[in-house]
């Protein structure tokens, strides 16, 4: 996923409204409005360090006056103890940011140490893992974002960037073979140029989809891995593969070792733990 500055902007700004509304009248009614100060992001967690590229630009978009000196990057290895950054100006302003900063690098923080996590268990194969679309609705930038400061791959950012055939769409259409041919169609008489990819719940689909081909990569669905191992045998190389279906930490390496070259999880976005962070004043 490229991460473009204006998605970014916002991303912020709408957060921004939800948080402030009318004004940060807490601060507002108890901070002198000339007051300067300094802040210290502090980490209280072991892990990945995500979110700082975000947090200047969150801080910008408060206030452009706003100082910020990095310490650590973003896929840094922290531990409890360090500090990431100082931000330096007006009192107001870095209370205003405080709480959208830490939301947002708690949380992808905890998705870039989990992904991390996953990336060295698939260490000595060729597997990559992917993130999914099972992200927080308006939150999926960061989330995505996160897993590629982590080491992972971005799968599609959304429906609009790639054809992905799965099983409702296929029961839909009246079969894989229907579903294929309509997607090559449709992208034919509409001038797309998106990549097709199709999952398959069998060997029977998995016949089909070869048949008929015209596909950037075939996704098994819940193959264990003796399927698997059976499923790649019959594709041959033809095709990359994708294992997807309930992968977890603790399955992953096994369907690596099978030789797939891609593992989708939902897991790396919406099983996490964010890691604690706190925005502290420096006196």
């Amino acid at each position: 996923m490229e991460i473009k500055p204006e998605e970014v902007k916002a991303f912020i700004q709408a957060a921004l409204r939800e948080d402030i509304g009318d004004g940060d009248h807490t601060s507002l009614s108890t901070v002198p409005a000339d007051a300067q100060g300094k802040a210290k992001l502090l980490v209280k967690d072991d892990g990945i360090l995500a979110g700082i590229e975000l947090a200047k630009a969150i801080f910008k978009e408060v206030d452009p006056e706003l100082e910020i000196e990095v310490l650590l990057n973003d896929g840094d290895e922290i531990k409890y103890g360090d500090i990431a950054f100082y931000v330096t100006g007006k009192d107001q302003s870095i209370l205003t940011a405080e709480r959208l900063v830490l939301n947002c690098m708690q949380r992808m923080s905890g998705i870039a140490t989990t992904t991390r996590a996953i990336v060295k268990k698939l260490e000595g194969t060729k597997c990559k893992v992917l993130d999914t679309r099972k992200t927080t609705p308006n939150f999926r930038l960061p989330e995505k974002w996160a897993v590629k400061i982590g080491g992972g791959v971005n799968h599609r950012t959304g429906l609009y960037d790639m054809i992905l055939i799965k099983d409702n769409h296929v029961d839909y259409a009246g079969g894989i073979k229907n579903a294929m041919l309509s997607a090559q169609k449709y992208l034919k008489e509409t001038g797309r140029d998106l990549p097709i990819e199709v999952e398959v719940r069998d060997f029977e689909e998995l016949k089909e989809v070869l048949e008929i081909g015209g596909v950037v990569r075939i996704m098994l669905d819940n193959f264990n891995y003796e399927q698997t191992r059976e499923a790649l045998k019959i594709i041959n190389g033809r095709f990359p593969v994708e294992s997807s279906g309930g992968i977890t930490p603790e399955t992953i390496r096994g369907y690596a070792e099978c030789g797939i070259d891609y593992a989708s999880m939902g897991y790396l976005t919406h099983s996490i733990k964010s890691l604690d962070l706190s925005l502290k004043a420096v006196k």
